[in-house]
């Protein structure tokens, strides 16, 4: 199974597209592979489209899961900056619900 995530600084532009090869429902992905971009929306290019197929065929994958929204920032909490904070670049996300887009406080 392939699982496709996309994210970006507010819901309309995906700057990160993130897809897992999971073997076994159960299990962490076997292989995870990222595209980014800093300007352009990722579910718009022809070439990382191109890529996104080719990685998942080169697979053998038989199924594909993906929300149907931008889920989230596309920078990493603990890494881009600190645990338990919002990020500083996409305020966007800041106290909202990733899956129903809602502002939750």
């Amino acid at each position: 199974m392939a699982t496709v995530a996309l994210y970006g600084p507010d819901d309309r532009q995906a700057t990160k597209l993130a897809v897992g090869i999971v073997v076994d429902e159960s299990d962490e992905p076997v292989d995870l592979r990222r595209w980014l971009s800093e300007t352009s929306d990722l579910r718009e290019d022809p070439v990382v489209e191109k890529e996104l197929v080719e990685f998942i065929r080169g697979h053998a994958v038989r199924s594909v899961v993906m929300a149907d929204r931008i889920i989230g920032c596309p920078h990493q909490e603990g890494i881009d900056y600190p645990e338990g904070e919002v990020c500083p670049e996409c305020p966007f996300w800041a106290h909202r619900d990733r899956w129903t887009g809602e502002v939750i406080y």
